[in-house]
């Protein structure tokens, strides 16, 4: 394994905690089943990325035994494998470079989409402010590797959505930092759930896309706190 440079070490260890922390969010809102789901973090300034170990139960995660990988999916420190997972994750952030934190899971409602091929239609406010579109389905792709990691960069490429649905697979989403990602990944499921039960009870339309736009708009720019603001 190749030393982490000793300037790297503070932002390394951050990292460790903060992915190792949010992981308690995948199993507090239901997105995650067992050992399955993972985040991970790029860590700034270096080339490096922070990800779940593969196989090890939620409960038994700690900052420690978070892995270190390099954006070609190499472990650089840890106790443990990466994630089976890591290849597409790497790949991500190799062609994303805004990109600082990415999710999997397989949570029930968005992964039904995902098990049917269709998209979620942008069909509620929640989903304009969040996703700024359909959430979109990415081609089918086999474990292992960073096929997935080109699945999820051809689709969300160019797109509002932080969201896609790996057809077969499950979700996957992106954010400029790991808690970003993770925020898209339980809005994922609120609103594939959303809609889903709504269909149960007749046809559901597609917000116009004017709409879906200003409500886009001024979430994301004009919601919550302004910038700077502490008290």
């Amino acid at each position: 394994m190749t030393a982490i440079a000793p300037q790297a070490a503070d932002a390394v260890a951050a990292a460790r905690r903060e992915v190792c922390a949010l992981h308690a969010e995948l199993t507090r809102w239901n997105l995650v089943t067992w050992t399955s789901g993972n985040i991970s973090a790029r860590v700034p300034g270096t080339g490096l990325m922070v990800i779940k170990p593969s196989g090890v139960t939620y409960d038994d995660l700690t900052p420690d035994s978070m892995v270190v990988c390099d954006l070609d999916g190499t472990a650089v420190e840890g106790a443990h494998a990466p994630s089976s997972d890591t290849g597409a994750h790497a790949y991500v952030y190799r062609e994303m470079p805004e990109v600082g934190g990415v999710v999997h899971t397989h949570s029930p409602y968005a992964t039904a989409w995902a098990a049917r091929g269709e998209p979620v239609p942008c069909a509620v406010t929640a989903m304009a402010d969040e996703f700024g579109d359909d959430i979109p389905v990415g081609p089918f792709a086999l474990i292992g590797g960073d096929d997935i990691g080109r699945g999820i960069v051809a689709t969300l490429r160019g797109r509002r959505s932080p969201a896609v649905l790996m057809r077969s697979h499950g979700v996957f989403t992106i954010g400029r930092d790991a808690r970003s990602a993770v925020k898209a990944a339980v809005m994922c499921e609120d609103v594939a759930r959303t809609v889903h039960l709504a269909r149960e009870h007749g046809p559901v339309s597609r917000l116009p896309q004017e709409h879906i736009d200003a409500l886009y708009d001024r979430y994301q720019n004009a919601y919550g706190q302004p910038r700077g603001t502490h008290s």
